[in-house]
């Protein structure tokens, strides 16, 4: 049995958020949310809610009865995608203009039993 749970429009580079996902890809529930808690990135709290939802998901849509432990359950795949980017603008000397991106990202989360 394997559930998802999705957090979008995040303002955070896609980039950075990966460097994170990355940490707990394939461990079980309980170990990445013990790496999260100690990992001191902006995406660490956003990905442990969206890991805590998946999971919830999990026990909520099985038909058999799972332990209500995090132990039992892995996730399974994590992807950062990229969402809409916001244009601004930064003035610069003589006129000009300079664009700033500031990007957003999407995750999803697959959490599976063992």
């Amino acid at each position: 049995m394997e559930a998802r749970a999705i957090s979008r429009y995040i303002r955070i580079s896609p980039r950075k958020a990966r460097l994170v996902a990355n940490l707990v890809r394939g461990k079980s529930v309980e170990e990445a949310l013990a790496i999260l808690a100690l990992t001191p990135k902006k995406a660490s709290p956003i990905l442990r809610k969206t890991i805590l939802s998946a999971a919830a998901n999990v026990r909520h849509n099985s038909d058999e009865a799972i332990e209500a432990e995090d132990a039992a359950l892995f996730v399974k795949d994590i992807w950062i995608d990229e969402g809409p980017s916001l244009k601004r603008i930064r003035p610069r000397a003589q006129g000009r203009a300079f664009r700033i991106i500031k990007r957003t990202s999407h995750f999803k989360v697959i959490v599976s039993a063992e």
